[in-house]
């Protein structure tokens, strides 16, 4: 059985692996979104816990707010007041989402008018409002120095996410249902040490109770460290790196990550697999996605709480479930469209999927290198993976629909064995080799962990690693990758996983 599981599950890899084949997760992914950076879905992840002792319980990670710059000052990087941000889980094969988690975010100023200072002497004083975050230092028990306290709130719909029943996720320390945002590390002199702020942040980690579900939750709402890593200029660039760099294994960790002095604000519940599951459908579905509403009007005299006016329906604006699927699958002309759409509905996107274009990019870049394209077409495996799932691994029954899929079922593997090539790792030349060194079948896209490297991975099954023949791929024994490395011991190995956030300033004018 464990076999089949484990050979369904490579299966699984090789198709899902080939269509979302990219250089970049999904940061300003699409023309519309690149305009909404607050609203900006990034990456998300869906993976069985692998901290010890939580075994039995599956981690959510939404990011949000792309490629924060740590000095991002005087405003730094709060959520949007006027948007819902949603992770959805499918746990019957319909496509449509039967437990959706909704945020809702508040960020009020310190004081009716905000902190203020007098200003003059006493015969010509004014009280005048500061223009600054923070005027002292922060504590998570001393919120007093700050400008903007933020806060949210989290509701559990069972049923679809517009009309089902919601009921408020609470601190099972008290039953409140407002918990507070941990504010983005300013700097060194507001918090102190990184180990001082990710204790300040730490405080902010709350076990939640979660309707109708036994047992605790955990939830976090923060700033992180950006957790993915790509060589992204060189890669948007036209593959902007020698073929002799990025076809030699070797040389996967040759250049550093761009985005590792990058932030990124999370949103992370940790939930016990039997609060997602639904009887015994061990297989589940996730996405995330933030929506505003219909129309905004701009208010002339703006205030801080009131810079506009929105009103109408909540409408989606971005979606992610499977990484790099709308940067470098779906047609430029078809971004918008992806990110407003819901995974029932995409059959309408096939034929990105059964005629990827870019191994063909990849040929046309480096025809003369010997890099040749896939042959097989129309890529049927691609259509059963990727939008429908693998029978006995990870298949929920579900029409094309593109989401991660995560079969609860089969068990976590420790951060020190976890391979970042994932499930890729226990093929050789095409065929399944369980005695592969590494071979790790619980890695992406049996859902996916940070340290996966997805593009890696992606790159590789794209232009054939898991097809039978060179006559079918030329190129599937080359070790594409983009020259930076992703690897579980970049993360922590207890939840949120993700690392604490670079600091604004360092007490040493950087």
């Amino acid at each position: 059985m464990r076999v089949r599981h484990l050979a369904s599950a490579l299966t699984l890899a090789a198709a899902l692996g080939a269509a979302p084949a990219a250089d970049a997760s999904s940061h300003r992914e699409a023309p519309f979104i690149s305009k909404m950076p607050k609203v900006d879905a990034t990456d998300f992840y869906m993976f069985r816990s692998y901290e010890p002792g939580r075994e039995a319980y599956v981690t959510l990670i939404a990011n949000y707010l792309p490629l924060q710059d740590a000095y991002g000052g005087p405003n730094y990087f709060v959520l949007d007041p006027d948007a819902l941000y949603e992770i959805h889980i499918d746990n019957n094969g319909d496509a449509v989402e039967d437990l959706t988690f909704q945020f809702r975010f508040t960020n009020a100023l310190n004081g009716q008018n905000s902190i203020s200072l007098p200003i003059g002497p006493a015969s010509n004083q004014r009280t005048v409002s500061v223009p600054f975050f923070n005027v002292g230092k922060v504590t998570a028990t001393d919120r007093s120095a700050l400008n903007v306290q933020e806060s949210y709130t989290v509701k559990l719909v069972r049923g679809t996410r517009r009309a089902g029943t919601a009921a408020d996720v609470t601190n099972a320390s008290g039953n409140a249902a407002t918990f507070v945002k941990p504010v983005d590390y300013i700097g060194t002199k507001t918090f102190g040490t990184a180990t001082e702020y990710e204790a300040y942040a730490r405080a902010h980690l709350y076990e939640v109770t979660v309707p109708g579900c036994t047992g605790t939750s955990k939830l976090f709402v923060g700033q992180r460290r950006e957790p993915f890593a790509v060589n992204l200029g060189p890669v948007f660039d036209l593959v902007n790196a020698p073929p002799s760099v990025i076809t030699d294994a070797g040389a996967r960790d040759a250049v550093p990550n761009p985005l590792e002095n990058k932030n990124i604000t999370t949103i992370a519940l940790e939930v016990p697999i039997a609060c997602l599951k639904a009887g015994t459908h061990d297989v589940i579905g996730g996405w995330t996605t933030a929506s505003v509403r219909q129309a905004r009007a701009l208010n002339p005299t703006a205030s801080y709480d009131k810079p506009s006016r929105t009103g109408g329906a909540w409408t989606q604006v971005s979606r992610l479930g499977m990484p790099l699927v709308n940067e470098v699958v779906i047609g430029i002309k078809d971004k918008d469209r992806f990110n407003a759409s819901e995974p029932k509905n995409d059959g309408q996107f096939a034929d990105y999927v059964t005629h990827p274009t870019l191994p063909a990019v990849l040929e046309l870049l480096f025809g003369s290198a010997g890099v040749r394209a896939p042959t097989v077409f129309p890529r049927a495996d691609l259509v059963a993976a990727f939008l429908t799932g693998v029978p006995n691994v990870n298949a929920n029954g579900s029409p094309a629909a593109e989401m991660q899929r995560l079969n609860t079922a089969l068990p976590a593997t420790p951060r020190a064995t976890q391979n970042n090539l994932g499930a890729a790792a226990c093929f050789v030349n095409g065929q399944l080799t369980l005695t592969n060194p590494g071979c790790d079948p619980a890695g992406f896209p049996n859902g996916r962990r940070p340290g996966d490297d997805v593009v890696d991975v992606a790159l590789r099954v794209a232009m054939g690693y898991l097809l039978a023949t060179d006559e079918q791929a030329p190129a599937r024994n080359v070790p594409f990758h983009d020259a930076v490395l992703q690897d579980a011991s970049q993360f922590d190995n207890a939840f949120p996983y993700l690392k604490t956030p670079k600091a604004g300033a360092n007490g040493d004018g950087t």
